[in-house]
């Protein structure tokens, strides 16, 4: 099998990593997923080649990933280097520039890897981190990884900047198909950082995670497997409603369903015909969240063809069925804007109108690609 080599992986083979640039004083920020192919961790691997790392900065679910969705780890010291790692998370504007340059780093470097939803929040983190270092004159560098649900196409609506949020900062479909590498370069065309992104090499857009070769880690508590990454940008919509999305399970946004659901939503869901996947009815219960301690009834999704399967217009479609099927118990919250990016979902669902239609044609991605 061919493998996939990251930017960490390529840059600590260089020779010239440990005076790359003049780094005297570099800020990692970095969680579970920036490791090697042996998995050794980044901060480590980074010390090893030279590179002078002295803090390390930590997104939502900490450098351990211990916190749960809407939570840090808080500032620490990390057991393994020693180094002190501050919590970015919630933190913005003057705040966030506040805590980086209290650190006294003159770089930034980025190695988190993504999932490829625009309401996963690790690559606003690094757009958040791109504005603090172009305020304050350091260089940021990001060590390029793949993106796990493919590079191929892109689904959903483009974000409305009135609607922009820590869940969507930028002009993002909801599916990008974007690395975070790429995410990086669209963005700094209104951020002016000093940007350097380290490619990686041997990655094929329409590749998913298990083709690269790479190992797989949790990018986050909620996020054990690819397939649930898979089904993310369209389950996590979820969200945004009183229907349960499979946290407190062993399958996180693959189960779906709400307490008031019966047998008609999978056959109703099956009745659609969507392509590469299908529904299977089952019963959960959540052991925390919305929904902890109650009977759910809903579906299993078990996706038959990768290429083929569309999450959004997926997630958009249990939407619909739920609304349709249980229009005095389903209700929309505020935060469904967010995740969208615009009201014409919960527009949508609330007036009883069908909303696929607002999931236009998927296509290829946008933006200044670095990959074929």
């Amino acid at each position: 099998m061919d493998r996939v080599r990251t930017g960490l992986e390529l840059l600590v083979s260089a020779p010239e990593a440990g005076r790359r640039a003049g780094w005297q004083r570099v800020g990692l920020v970095t969680n579970p997923t920036g490791v090697l192919p042996d998995l050794t961790a980044a901060a480590p691997a980074l010390l090893v080649a030279g590179v002078p790392v002295t803090t390390l900065f930590s997104p939502e679910h900490g450098l351990r990933g211990t916190a749960q969705a809407g939570g840090g780890e808080g500032d620490t010291v990390d057991p393994v280097t020693g180094l002190p790692v501050l919590d970015t998370y919630r933190r913005t504007g003057g705040d966030l520039d506040a805590l980086v340059a209290s650190s006294g780093v003159d770089a930034l470097v980025f190695d988190v890897c993504d999932v490829g939803a625009r309401f996963y929040t690790y690559v606003w983190t690094m757009y958040d981190l791109m504005g603090s270092a172009a305020r304050l004159g350091l260089r940021f560098t990001v060590l390029d990884r793949p993106n796990p649900i493919g590079g191929a196409v892109a689904e959903g609506p483009v974000l409305d900047p009135a609607y922009a949020s820590f869940v969507g900062r930028a002009a993002l479909p909801v599916r990008h198909g974007l690395t975070p590498g790429e995410i990086a370069v669209f963005a700094n065309r209104e951020i002016g950082a000093e940007l350097e992104v380290v490619r990686m090499e041997g990655w094929r857009r329409e590749w998913h995670f298990d083709r690269t070769g790479l190992p797989w880690v949790m990018p986050s508590a909620n996020m054990p497997t690819l397939d649930t990454a898979l089904v993310y940008p369209g389950t996590g919509l979820l969200e945004g409603v009183n229907a349960a999305e499979g946290r407190g399970t062993t399958r996180p946004f693959e189960l779906v369903g709400a307490p008031y659901a019966d047998g008609r939503f999978a056959a109703a869901m099956n009745d659609l015909g969507l392509p590469g996947v299908r529904f299977r009815d089952t019963w959960f219960t959540p052991t925390f969240g919305r929904d902890a301690g109650v009977v759910v009834r809903g579906a299993q999704l078990h996706v038959t063809d990768r290429q083929a399967f569309r999450p959004v217009l997926t997630g958009v479609s249990v939407l619909h069925v739920l609304r349709t099927l249980y229009p005095g118990d389903f209700a929309c919250e505020p935060f469904l804007d967010l995740l969208w990016g615009s009201a014409s979902l919960r527009e949508h669902l609330e007036a009883g109108r069908d909303p696929r239609g607002l999931c236009s044609p998927p296509g290829p991605p946008s933006g200044e690609l670095l990959y074929g």
